[in-house]
C-alpha cells in the first residue's frame, strides 16, 4: 500500500476517533466544565492575562492553556466540540511531530506512519486527546521541544543548530506557560541522560543558555503583565500547585509509587504486546542507534519522575506514550523472528480483553446482573447493549488482526472504534446523573436563567450552569473546594454561604430576590439536608437537586 494511501486511511481515522463522535458525548465534571467555563469569561471579559473562574481568582495553572480553549470556542463557537477542540488540535499536531520525528529517527516513512497511528489510537492518549484538560496541550510542546533538540543534536551547520535550540526555547516557554515548572522538569529529564550517554553535555551547557534566554525572553511579557495585576499569583502558583502538589505529605491525588504501572498496561491498549519488546529493544540497540536511546529516556526518566512524586494522576504519564508509539512501530517493523507471536499475541489480548467488558456490561452492570447494586437501571437496556455491542466491536477487530495476511496486525488500530462512537449513548444514567451535568441544567434552563441569585454546593456543578446559562455569579454553599483560594480574598468573601447559617441568609435575601440552589448529594444520599428551607419548586435528577425560592418582599 502506497503511503499516500496510508495517509488518507489515518485522516479517515483520526475523523472517526477524534471528530465525529464528539459532539454528541455531554461535558464532564469538574474538568471539562471547568476549562469551558474559564475560557468563557475570559472571552466574554476581554482579561486574557489573569484566568478567573465565576469571577473568581483562579490561580491553578498559567494561561498559554486556556489560551488554545479560548480559540476553539472563538471558531466553534459555546459547543461541546468547541470546548474540545483545543486538545484534539493539539493531539492531531502531536502525532504530525511524531511523524517528523520518525523519518529523522529512523528514515522510514512507514514507521513513521505506524508511529502516528499507534499514538492516535492508544486508549491513554485517545481518552485524554478528546477530554477538555490541559495535559494535550503540554503534550503537544513536550513533543515539540523533543523534536527541537533532535534537530539541533543532529545539525550539520550551526545555522542549522541555532534553530534548534531556538525553537526548544519557543517549545519551552509555552509548555511553562501551559502548566508551569512541570514542562521544564520533564524535558530537562529526558533530554539531559541522553545528552550525557552520547557525551554531548558540553554542547548542550554551550547552547543551553540561549534556550533559557528564548524561553525567558517570550514567557516574560505575560509573566510580568500577571504580577502587575495579580502580585501574589507567583507565590501561589509556585508552593501550592508544585511543591505542595507534587512533594509534600499533604499532596493532592496521592498514589503508591508503582500507580503508574497498570495505568501504563491499560494506556497502551490496543498494542499492549508490542510494549515489552520495545523496550527491550530499544535498551539492546543503545550502542548501534542513538535515536532508540533518545526515546527510552524520554519514557523512563519522566515515568520514573512522576512515580516518585507523591501527587499522581493518570493524566500526568501522557507524555510518556508518545515515544512509546515511536518505540513500537520501530519494533513492530523489525526483523525480530518473534514478531508474528507478538502480533498473536496482541490479537488474542484485544480478543478477550474485549470478551470480558462485554461480559461485565452484560452479565455484572446491567440491571439483570450478578452486581448487588447494578450500574444500569432496569429501564437502559438499550444502553446496556450499546455497552456490550462497544465491546463486541473491540474483540471483533482483535479476531480479525488474528486473521492471515502481513498487516492484519494493524486492525487492531480499529479496536477502539466502536468504543469511541457508541460511548456516548451507552453511559448509565447513574454517571450521567452525576458526573455529566448538561441534562439537568437544560430540564431547569429557564428558572435558573430567572432567578437573580444562583448558589451551588459544587464547583464542577456550577460550572456547568455557568457556562450553560452563561451566567458567573453563582455564590458558593457549605463547600469551598478547589475555590478556597479565590474566595479568601476580602472582595470575595460574600460569594459563600455557610450551611449553617443559609436560613438566615436567605430570609434576609429573598425579600427581594429569587433563589436557586444546585446541590450535588454524596453517593448514597437519599435527599438534601433536611435543616434547608422547604423551596417553592424542586427538580431532582439522580444526585442533582435543584431547589427555587421565590422573592417574598
Amino acid at each position: 500500500m502506497r503511503t499516500g494511501t496510508k495517509t488518507l486511511l489515518l485522516l479517515a481515522l483520526f475523523a472517526l476517533y477524534y471528530l465525529i463522535p464528539i459532539e454528541f458525548r455531554a461535558l464532564w465534571q469538574p474538568d471539562e466544565t471547568r476549562y469551558a467555563e474559564i475560557s468563557r469569561e475570559m472571552l466574554a471579559s476581554g482579561n486574557w492575562v489573569v484566568p478567573h473562574f465565576f469571577h473568581l481568582r483562579y490561580f491553578e495553572k498559567p494561561i498559554a492553556g486556556y489560551w488554545i480553549n479560548n480559540l476553539g470556542q472563538l471558531i466553534f463557537g459555546q459547543t461541546n466540540f468547541g470546548v474540545r477542540a483545543g486538545s484534539i488540535l493539539c493531539t492531531a499536531l502531536s502525532a504530525l511531530l511524531l511523524y517528523w520525528l520518525g523519518r529523522r529517527l529512523f528514515n522510514s516513512d512507514k514507521i513513521a506512519l505506524t508511529a502516528s497511528m499507534i499514538f492516535l489510537t492508544s486508549l491513554l492518549v485517545y481518552g485524554v486527546g478528546t477530554y477538555a484538560v490541559l495535559d494535550p496541550l503540554l503534550l503537544l510542546w513536550l513533543v515539540l521541544a523533543m523534536c527541537s533538540y533532535w534537530l539541533a543534536a543532529q545539525a550539520t551547520t550551526t545555522q542549522q543548530r541555532l534553530g534548534g535550540y531556538l525553537l526548544l526555547g519557543a517549545a519551552c516557554a509555552m509548555g511553562f506557560m501551559t502548566k508551569g515548572f512541570l514542562a521544564l522538569a520533564v524535558t530537562v529529564l529526558a533530554i539531559v541522560p541522553w545528552a550525557i550517554w552520547q557525551r554531548r553535555m558540553g554542547e548542550l551547557l554551550r547552547w543551553g543558555p540561549l534556550t533559557i534566554v528564548v524561553a525567558a525572553l517570550i514567557s516574560a511579557p505575560w509573566a510580568l503583565a500577571i504580577n502587575r495585576q495579580e502580585g501574589d499569583f507567583w507565590h501561589y502558583f509556585f508552593w501550592v500547585e508544585h511543591i505542595q502538589r507534587f512533594a509534600e505529605a499533604d499532596a493532592q491525588h496521592k498514589a503508591p509509587f508503582w500507580y503508574y504501572l497498570p495505568v501504563l498496561l491499560a494506556g497502551s491498549l490496543p498494542w499492549l504486546a508490542l510494549l515489552p519488546g520495545a523496550l527491550l529493544s530499544a535498551w539492546r540497540a543503545r550502542a548501534q542507534q542513538p535515536g532508540a536511546i533518545y526515546l527510552l529516556s524520554w519514557v523512563l526518566l519522566p515515568l520514573l519522575f512522576f512515580s516518585v512524586a507523591k501527587g499522581k494522576l493518570p493524566t500526568y504519564i501522557l507524555p510518556c506514550f508518545a515515544p512509546l508509539a515511536l518505540l513500537m512501530a520501530r519494533y513492530a517493523h523489525g526483523a525480530s523472528a518473534r514478531l508474528a507471536k507478538v502480533f498473536t499475541l496482541n490479537g488474542w489480548i484485544n480478543l478477550l480483553s474485549g470478551l470480558l467488558a462485554a461480559a461485565l456490561v452484560a452479565g455484572v452492570l446491567a440491571p439483570w446482573g450478578l452486581a448487588h447494586r447494578p450500574l444500569y437501571g432496569s429501564h437502559e437496556k438499550l444502553r446496556v447493549v450499546c455497552g456490550a455491542l462497544a465491546f463486541l466491536g473491540w474483540a471483533a477487530m482483535g479476531w480479525l488482526s488474528l486473521r492471515p495476511g502481513r498487516d492484519r496486525w494493524k486492525l487492531a488500530a480499529l479496536c477502539p472504534l466502536a468504543l469511541a462512537l457508541l460511548l456516548g449513548f451507552a453511559l448509565p444514567q447513574k454517571v450521567r446523573d452525576a458526573k455529566l451535568p448538561q441534562s439537568f441544567v437544560h430540564a431547569i434552563h429557564r428558572q435558573l436563567a430567572a432567578s437573580d441569585l444562583l448558589l451551588a454546593d459544587n464547583p464542577g456543578i456550577a460550572s456547568a450552569v455557568a457556562w450553560e446559562t452563561r451566567r458567573s455569579d453563582i455564590t458558593f454553599f457549605d463547600a469551598k473546594g478547589e475555590l478556597q483560594y479565590g474566595l479568601s480574598y476580602p472582595d470575595a468573601r460574600s460569594r459563600y454561604v455557610d450551611g449553617r447559617a443559609f436560613a438566615s441568609w436567605l430570609a434576609a435575601h429573598r425579600r427581594h430576590h429569587s433563589v436557586a440552589l444546585v446541590m450535588l448529594l454524596d453517593s448514597g444520599q437519599a435527599a438534601p439536608d433536611a435543616d434547608l428551607p422547604t423551596p417553592d419548586r424542586q427538580y431532582r435528577q439522580g444526585r442533582l437537586v435543584y431547589y427555587g425560592y421565590n422573592a417574598t418582599p
